[in-house]
């Protein structure tokens, strides 16, 4: 078998926001019978250019996904990803799937699946806490999946906020205002938080009930997006528990969250009342991406869009 290579341009035109939702959700039911193991965390010989390896293996699909970040490129994009499927039956490379654009609708798609299995139905207003690349992303895949008419911005410097603000209506076509931090959270129906941060960005208290969240940003130790406090008053779910204790939001307390994985099978319960909070950490796990990265090339073979 003659390995495949599927170059980031590529894959950038081939991805789209069903495709990523569809291998979501074929990755999150895959948990139940796949397998992930532990995250691999490294840097180069300049300390600050790091990278993280996932790995794991679901049916006919093996592999890993290398993701990196390199601060200091200046004509090329700081992050990457790239994807390495195995042949089950020799390990042999299968392909290598080039996926830095796909990776945003990957991660993405993952608050999608979690907004529709855990928000209130009714949800209209969405507060978006981050204005980096991927935060738009989220805003995209969110508004799919929920009736959102108002987003809140929500950044670090005002003027950002207000920049992406009104990219978010250039590009989508939704009203959208900036606000500070004890607003937009006041005011969610869901709110998605996207940064880097390494300390809590609001204070528990400020979550209305019926709230949905979802931490997308922990990653690694001692990042964190979330108040502890918050914990106590929701209802708490994740990608993978064992690597959401370890490396994600919920590394900063011992609880057991549910995978959604179990909630989109129906082995686990979700929200149970239009009261509830509820609170989605996403680290993100191999499965997403070799489900993606297998996506990509079957329609790069000439599946239909």
């Amino acid at each position: 078998m003659t390995p495949v290579f599927l170059g980031e341009a590529e894959s950038a035109a081939l991805v789209d926001d069903d495709l990523a939702l569809a291998a979501a959700r074929e990755a999150f039911l895959a948990t139940a019978t796949g397998a992930t193991f532990p995250v691999v965390i490294g840097h180069s010989s300049e300390p600050r250019n790091r990278f993280t390896l996932k790995s794991g293996s679901a049916g006919d699909l093996v592999g890993v996904k290398v993701g990196s970040f390199w601060p200091g490129n200046a004509d090329l994009p700081r992050h990457s990803s790239t994807i390495v499927l195995l042949d089950p039956a020799t390990g042999r490379l299968r392909a290598v799937v080039e996926a830095a654009a796909a990776n945003a609708y990957r991660t993405a798609a993952a608050d999608a699946l979690a907004v529709q299995a855990l928000s209130r139905e009714d949800s209209r207003t969405l507060t978006v806490i981050g204005t980096g690349h991927q935060a738009l992303h989220e805003v995209r895949a969110v508004r799919r999946v929920r009736p959102i008419d108002r987003v809140l911005v929500v950044g670090r410097r005002a003027d950002a906020a207000r920049e992406f603000a009104a990219a978010v209506t250039a590009r989508l076509g939704l009203p959208a205002d900036a606000v500070d931090a004890r607003t937009g959270v006041t005011s969610a129906d869901v709110l998605v938080t996207a940064t880097t941060a390494r300390e809590p960005l609001f204070d528990a208290a400020w979550v209305r009930p019926g709230t949905h969240v979802s931490a997308m940003g922990a990653d690694g130790p001692g990042k964190q997006e979330l108040p502890v406090a918050l914990h106590d008053r929701a209802s708490l779910f994740c990608d993978l528990p064992d690597q959401s204790n370890a490396i994600g939001e919920f590394q900063h307390t011992p609880v057991v969250p549910v995978a959604l994985g179990a909630v989109l099978a129906g082995d686990a319960a979700g929200r149970t009342s239009d009261d509830d909070v509820t609170v989605f950490d996403s680290s993100g796990f191999a499965l997403q991406d070799l489900t993606l990265a297998a996506a990509l090339l079957r329609r790069s073979s000439g599946e239909p869009r």
